[in-house]
């Protein structure tokens, strides 16, 4: 008659001496300043391509089995495999369903009055497309962000929608997986980011400090979108020959016909400004039948406020 027990197998010994080599999260905290810019990188690049404002915030940052962290996302997600030769070794970002169906929505043009989609069919072509446009987005942003400690390049290999098939190391091998939450038009999705320990462990010095001071990297498209934005802003501007000051009294006595006298001469300058600041000086002149005015000087803001207030 066979005795059954309560009692475990011995845990294996590899995986004793993997969990031991694990990096500890609490002890590199240049990790989640990372992953941060990450997410405000990938939030800008992503802005460039719809008219939509999308948020991406890093929800967690975990310490994982590689198997277990992409089991959560099975036959639910769709996942690129970069290499990043300065490490010798592959990460992992995936895109769930609600990410890619409605970032499909957002580059669109779609507002979200539409509802959710909820079916369990399979990926088109169309959405795959853009999955592996994002990956390419997503692999600028990381080598940016991780410019801080490396540099590193993440060379986007192929996208599986069989997560199973995307493989970056052992199953069992640790990992730091971090987890982002996207948010538009009244809705969201996740994207997550594998990589594995043994991608990290020579950066174990540098990720355990503080870095104070970032090396901007402005993102020339992105201002050359600004400044378009800008210079294509309509204002007012206005052409005073002289200011004259007046008592409310002087006011209440003017007649209909009466004439103001100006000391203004046609060879006066005339002060251009625009919501009241002074931004010019420009001589009066004619064309045509219209008057004109001939930008003479460059008024210093500076200067013109100190004559300002010594002349009161």
């Amino acid at each position: 008659m066979a005795v059954q027990t309560n009692e475990r197998p011995p845990p294996d010994i590899r995986d004793l001496l993997r969990d031991t080599a694990a990096l500890s999260l609490d002890q590199l905290p240049m990790l989640p300043v990372i992953f941060d810019r990450v997410g405000s990188h990938f939030a800008e690049r992503v802005r460039q391509l719809s008219a939509s404002l999308p948020h991406f915030t890093l929800n967690s940052l975990t310490s994982e089995r590689i198997g277990d962290a992409l089991d959560a996302y099975e036959m639910s997600a769709i996942a690129g495999v970069f290499h990043v030769p300065a490490w010798d070794n592959r990460i992992i970002v995936g895109f769930d369903r609600d990410f890619i169906f409605t970032l499909v929505e957002v580059m669109f043009g779609g507002d979200g009055s539409e509802p959710p989609t909820e079916d369990e069919r399979t990926f088109s072509s169309v959405e795959l497309h853009l999955a592996r446009l994002l990956f390419e987005q997503v692999a600028l942003s990381l080598q940016s962000a991780f410019s801080l400690v490396t540099n590193a390049r993440f060379r986007f290999e192929r996208s599986e929608t069989r997560i199973d098939f995307a493989a970056a190391g052992r199953r069992n091998s640790p990992s730091v997986v971090a987890r982002f939450v996207m948010q538009a038009i009244n809705r969201g999705g996740d994207m997550f980011v594998i990589i594995p320990t043994t991608a990290l462990s020579p950066l174990r010095q540098t990720l355990s400090r503080i870095v104070t001071k970032e090396s901007a990297t402005p993102d020339p498209q992105w201002i050359q979108r600004i400044t378009n934005e800008v210079h294509r802003t309509e204002v007012s501007i206005r052409a005073v020959i002289e200011s004259t000051d007046y008592t409310l009294g002087d006011l209440a006595g003017l007649q209909v016909g009466q004439v103001l006298k100006l000391q203004a001469t046609p060879r006066s300058r005339v002060k251009v400004e625009s919501s009241e600041q002074p931004l010019f000086w420009a001589l009066l002149g004619e064309n045509e039948g219209l008057h004109t005015l001939c930008i003479d000087e460059v008024i210093d803001q500076q200067q013109q406020f100190i004559n300002d207030v010594l002349s009161r």
